[in-house]
């Protein structure tokens, strides 16, 4: 027989407890979190509580990734933008707002980032890609053509594109190499005269004549000198890019100037600058200014080292180039609306972008 350890006579007849009648009361729901905030079990609608809940295990389980995904984040964003802009409207908190924008900016900058890298906009059509593949030396090409308006030696527009020219190519070390071709291509009246006028007033130096300089070849190119850039320990660099994006900035602004519609038309060089100047001001759709609203005319005219009534005619060269599409806009109608800002103007010319495969 089985032994059992209660050795009470009355254990065998003993009777067994009844179940209990009222069920055991569960715990409470936990509350969501995403972004640091509390997402409390009793908001309502309850649409908006599992939306923000699901978002916050999206959003963790987006950090868990080894690789990133611009297009996944990005409609994350999105969806964190709306949903935090409905939470404040239903709370009335103010901080949730701030939220809500602060999301919506980083939507459109991972949005942006996969046009950068890919090539391709969001829904996977054809867009356009820069030459320089970073936007971040576009800061650094408009900081060049700032110093080189604060600098200039000589006025005129000639001597301006010459001297951004110039001062990408020598950056940083103050020295670098030119071949008469670089020169001779950029559209300019006298370039003999323009290069005699630059050493003559002491910003540029050359080891022989400027005639050497125009007749030096590729596989003999001109060591060329701008004192003003050579290192002084005493004074800060211009400049704040490397050697690396130095070269590549200057690689294409050589491509733009030079493009092949610009010299098909033989184009001047007050517009081949004012194609590089816009071409800085050009966001990756292709389109002037941010979000497509135009540039400062002022701010173009300066770096332009012209004077703004005389922008229309150059526009006006870059149409007829195929340089500048002008979907809304008539040379005519230019004269009399370039008073305060260049207005949206689409730029889908080769030398400053160039078609996805």
């Amino acid at each position: 027989m089985p032994q059992f350890s209660d050795s009470s006579p009355n254990s065998a007849t003993r009777p067994v407890p009844a179940a209990r009648s009222v069920a055991r009361r569960s715990r409470p729901p936990r509350d969501g979190r995403i972004a640091g905030h509390v997402v409390p079990h009793s908001l309502r609608p309850v649409e908006l509580r599992n939306e923000l809940t699901e978002l916050g295990n999206l959003f963790r389980a987006y950090q868990q990734r080894t690789e990133p995904d611009l297009i996944l984040l990005g409609s994350l964003q999105t969806r964190k933008a709306a949903a935090f802009t409905a939470w404040a409207e239903v709370t009335g908190n103010s901080y949730l707002l701030r939220e809500a924008k602060r999301a919506g900016q980083a939507a459109d900058t991972a949005h942006l980032q996969h046009q950068q890298r890919s090539g391709r906009k969001v829904d996977c059509e054809p867009t356009v890609i820069r030459v320089v593949p970073r936007s971040g030396m576009w800061d650094h090409a408009r900081s060049v053509l700032a110093h080189c308006a604060d600098q200039a030696p000589l006025p005129g527009p000639e001597a301006r594109l010459v001297m951004v020219m110039l001062t990408l190519r020598t950056a940083h070390t103050g020295t670098g190499n030119l071949v008469g071709q670089d020169l001779t291509g950029l559209g300019l009246t006298d370039p003999e005269q323009l290069m005699e006028q630059l050493t003559g007033c002491g910003w540029l130096s050359l080891p022989g004549s400027v005639a050497d300089l125009l007749d030096s070849r590729p596989e003999n190119p001109t060591p060329i000198t701008i004192p003003s850039l050579l290192p002084d320990r005493s004074k800060t660099d211009a400049f704040v890019f490397g050697r690396h994006t130095r070269a590549k900035l200057s690689g294409w602004a050589q491509k733009a100037v030079a493009d092949r519609n610009l010299r098909t038309t033989e184009a001047t060089a007050s517009a081949r600058l004012l194609a590089l100047v816009l071409a800085t001001q050009t966001s990756i759709d292709g389109h002037l200014g941010t979000y497509g609203q135009g540039v400062a005319l002022t701010r173009v005219a300066n770096w332009c080292a012209a004077d703004p009534a005389e922008l229309a005619d150059l526009l006006g060269q870059l149409i007829s180039a195929d340089w500048l599409a002008d979907s809304t806009l008539t040379t005519t109608r230019l004269t009399g609306q370039l008073t305060d800002r260049v207005l949206p103007l689409t730029c889908p010319l080769p030398a400053m972008v160039q078609k996805a495969p």
